[in-house]
């Protein structure tokens, strides 16, 4: 794997490490990460001696969602999302939105699908890896880091973490759609219908993560399982995950991606979308994020 600058990957004993590393961005996601995400995932997979990968991020949060700085940076006005804007230690990023599509102008929604489903196929490269993927949650993992952590196999997670997807209030529909597969029907809803977040206790009674601890027991909590699934031989993962995974597939993961893969970009091009960009460019993100999460007793992350 040629020198990533989103992530640092290392094999260490049976264990292949992938850990975000933009801890200034709150491991904000750029379009270089899925593709970074997707090659370091292939490494494990084509090395023999590897049978588990560990995921996990560095800094004070797992994942805070996509970098808004570096979609402008790059010129992706439209994969401007909820950002590490809501992640602490992430600057603040006035302005933004120009680079985004003019409402008075003709937006064409497959520009959206072919950016946004190539990073959709960088997160499901966890789904599809061929040994398993147990991703540690610690602080927060909300908006787009949320895609990695669910397409991962097992999420060990701290007690007290902040998981959930915020842009369901305006401005996002999950992509890889996969919360009504790991928490169910009504609680998927519950969250989606929302905007809530739940904390890392909660997630383990939800079913959504095995374990949960406090920060200073987390790390052991996470190398304790990370041990026990990499004593199992490769083969026997191998089958193991193809078999738990084949309902998913059977009951229309794929179509549901694509559709909500359509319809995020259709959520940053509604009325309420425009006027969110509009507060964002005029007042920063920050406190467009904090007027949209505040009458839901959502005060952010800082």
């Amino acid at each position: 794997m040629s020198d990533p600058q989103t992530l640092n990957y290392r094999r260490d004993g049976r264990i292949g490490r992938i850990t975000l590393d933009r801890p200034d961005r709150g491991n904000g996601i750029t379009l270089q990460m899925p593709v970074e995400l997707a090659a370091a995932v292939e490494e494990a997979n084509l090395d023999p001696a590897v049978h588990v990968i560990a995921l996990a991020g560095n800094g004070t949060g797992f994942c805070g969602g996509y970098d808004l700085t570096a979609a402008e940076d790059m010129g992706g006005g439209r994969a401007a999302r909820e950002d590490a804007a809501d992640s602490p230690g992430a600057p603040n990023s006035p302005g933004v939105v120009a680079a985004n599509h003019d409402p008075s102008g003709t937006w064409d929604p497959v520009v959206d699908w072919q950016m946004m489903s190539r990073n959709l196929r960088g997160f499901m490269s966890l789904f599809h890896s061929d040994k398993p993927v147990i991703c540690k949650i610690h602080g927060y993992c909300v908006a787009g880091g949320t895609d990695m952590a669910l397409c991962s196999d097992l999420i060990v997670t701290e007690d007290r973490a902040k998981i959930g997807y915020p842009p369901a209030r305006v401005w996002g529909v999950p992509t890889s759609m996969l919360w009504a597969h790991r928490v169910g029907l009504e609680r998927a809803r519950r969250l989606l219908l929302t905007g809530d977040s739940i904390d890392g206790t909660t997630a383990v009674e939800w079913g959504l993560a095995s374990e949960a601890a406090p920060r200073d027991e987390l790390d052991e909590c996470f190398e304790r399982l990370l041990e026990r699934v990499g004593r199992l031989p490769v083969n026997q993962l191998v089958m193991h995950k193809l078999a738990i995974n084949a309902p998913l597939m059977s009951q229309g993961l794929y179509g549901n991606q694509m559709m909500s893969v359509f319809f995020d970009g259709i959520a940053r091009h509604t009325p309420e979308g425009y006027e969110f960009q509009r507060e964002a460019a005029q007042d920063g993100y920050r406190e467009a994020v904090r007027r949209r999460d505040e009458p839901f007793g959502d005060h952010g992350l800082s």
